[in-house]
């Protein structure tokens, strides 16, 4: 049986109909939330970027974007938490939040913006790239899934694209990487284990909630830091543009589908989604940053969409997954 039977339908949504979806429906529809949030996120580092500025005109500093933008988002979630009468999290959720928080709150956020004012977020798209496998690795383990050996060629094949495509670029004999790449790929860790707990959560909690109550959860440390790095000089109107975004579409919205869509689609399969975000960013790089798309970018982006879809067709076995996750409440 597959691990979910019906579409954790809620709220208004859930009013629309009582009858069970199929769950191929379910998958299907996972996989489209899932792609609504990976345009999302795609426009992150170039939005980060724009807030961080250049190391030769510096703008808001990496740690108050990281926090700040969390900030923010706390505020709206706990909006939203009222509006909705949202329940407290029972006993047992509070762990698996707080891994959450450490991942998607801090981690990830602070490592990236850090990092974005010292590389191009072309280069920092590319290096995130091998998200999408780490991400289908933590899944995996935490819901006990066994992805196909066809799944597992897929995604290795895809995320050799994506590093094929950073060494081509990257200007520089061998594999040598920028001290900002160490950060970048702490940050992606950090995300893959903020996404794989998150999708667990969303088995049996409406999946915007969970976003919602790891940045309230992270709010007594976010807002102290946000007060102590508030920036001391006049910052550009683009830069808080940029930060505008982070913290109310990367931080918040983008959870809402995210979440939602790894639910429903499976974090492992829907994961591999990501692997169209490095080259989505740089569409929105060249607009907003500047920065230059050639063919051989387009070429690299193209062959990962083929291997995204080849991989959406191989089987992931979740017969092993636990009965609290196979069901709906």
């Amino acid at each position: 049986m597959r691990n979910l039977q019906r579409a954790p339908l809620h709220g208004k949504v859930g009013a629309m109909s009582d009858r069970p979806l199929a769950p191929e429906s379910i998958q299907r529809r996972g996989l489209w939330l899932g792609l609504l949030g990976v345009l999302i996120f795609a426009l992150t580092l170039p939005m980060t970027r724009l807030a961080t500025g250049t190391p030769e005109a510096p703008q808001l500093n990496g740690l108050y974007i990281a926090v700040g933008r969390a900030v923010v988002a706390a505020v709206l979630s706990g909006l939203f938490l009222l509006a909705v009468r949202a329940p407290l999290p029972r006993r047992a959720d509070w762990k698996p939040l707080a891994l959450v928080a450490l991942g998607v709150v801090f981690g990830f956020p602070i490592c990236t913006s850090v990092a974005m004012r010292h590389v191009e977020a072309v280069h920092a798209s590319v290096i995130v790239g091998v998200l999408p496998l780490a991400t289908a690795a933590v899944g995996a383990a935490l819901q006990r899934q066994r992805p196909s050996k066809g799944f597992w060629l897929c995604a290795l094949a895809g995320t050799a694209l994506v590093v094929g495509y950073a060494v081509l670029r990257s200007g520089s004999a061998g594999l040598t990487l920028h001290p900002a790449d160490a950060l970048l790929l702490l940050g992606m860790l950090c995300a893959a284990v903020g996404y794989g707990y998150g999708a667990r959560l969303a088995q049996h909690m409406p999946a915007e909630q969970v976003i919602c109550w790891a940045l309230l959860l992270s709010l007594p440390l976010t807002l102290p830091l946000t007060i102590w790095s508030w920036p001391s000089t006049p910052v550009s109107a683009a830069a808080w543009g940029g930060f505008a975004y982070v913290a109310v579409f990367s931080m918040w919205l983008g959870f809402f589908a995210w979440y939602r869509g790894l639910a429903w689609g499976g974090t492992v399969r829907v994961s591999q989604l990501q692997l169209l975000q490095p080259f989505v960013s740089m569409l929105f790089a060249v607009p907003l940053l500047g920065e230059t798309l050639d063919a051989v970018t387009v070429g690299f982006g193209l062959a990962v969409i083929a291997v995204v879809f080849a991989g959406r067709k191989m089987p992931v076995d979740t017969a092993r997954a636990p009965a609290q996750e196979r069901s709906t409440p």
